[in-house]
């Protein structure tokens, strides 16, 4: 079944545009769904949701936005940085995934009331940024270990845009864009059922429910610090 729609969605980025924009926009969804390295990122910031409080509709999807921003922007990094120095894309080697690790038991211990963090100190004074550059960072810090990940799942997009950049280079860039948005979208999708989730259990601070799936998030997190050390070459 995978096998089948792996090939079909290879086959359709060489249709017709709309066709090809689509098929570019589920490789970017699979890219979340079918990795054990970025559906850590689901339990990872539903968790952080979690952990500031009773937070409005809109301030939960900008802090989910910012985060899987945050994850893009690294991977678009370090995919130029590896193609420079002629390294596989995304290989950041053990050292990166051990950073990405050692991040991960951090907040995992964090959501798990086990150590503190100051996320506050992570705010400007006087502005609504408040969570913000704290998902800024943890995304930051969450691409370095997603590369070789990520560019497998983008292999068969990027086969088309090396190969139709000159002659289209707008095919080329809603490629590249599709996916992105396919990418994001499960990741901004996920933290935003937590304000569904916050109205059905009637959020209060201290809310026992509540508490336990942060710790829940908090264990699936330092299970996904402890893939990334498994899987280092």
């Amino acid at each position: 079944m995978i096998e089948t729609i792996f090939t079909w969605l290879s086959e359709a980025l060489y249709e017709n545009t709309g066709l090809a924009l689509f098929a570019s926009f589920g490789w970017g969804v699979l890219s979340i769904l079918l990795s054990p390295c970025h559906l850590s990122s689901i339990p990872l910031i539903i968790g952080y949701i979690s952990s500031r409080g009773k937070l409005s509709g809109k301030k939960i999807f900008l802090i989910s936005l910012v985060f899987s921003v945050g994850i893009l922007i690294t991977i678009a990094l370090i995919g130029l940085i590896t193609a420079l120095m002629g390294r596989l894309l995304g290989d950041v080697g053990q050292y990166g995934n051990y950073l990405v690790a050692g991040v991960f038991f951090v907040v995992g211990l964090y959501l798990m009331d086990i150590i503190k963090l100051p996320w506050d100190a992570m705010t400007l004074t006087g502005t609504k940024a408040t969570g913000l550059w704290a998902a800024l960072v943890l995304g930051l810090l969450f691409g370095i270990g997603l590369g070789p990940c990520t560019f497998a799942f983008m292999a068969p997009i990027l086969g088309v845009v090396f190969s139709t950049a000159g002659e289209n280079l707008p095919l080329s860039i809603g490629l590249l864009a599709a996916f992105s948005l396919g990418h994001i979208g499960v990741i901004v999708a996920a933290g935003s059922l937590t304000n569904v989730v916050q109205k059905y259990l009637n959020f209060a601070d201290d809310s026992k429910t509540l508490l336990w799936v942060k710790r829940v998030c908090g264990v699936l997190v330092i299970l996904g610090g402890i893939y990334l050390i498994l899987t280092v070459n």
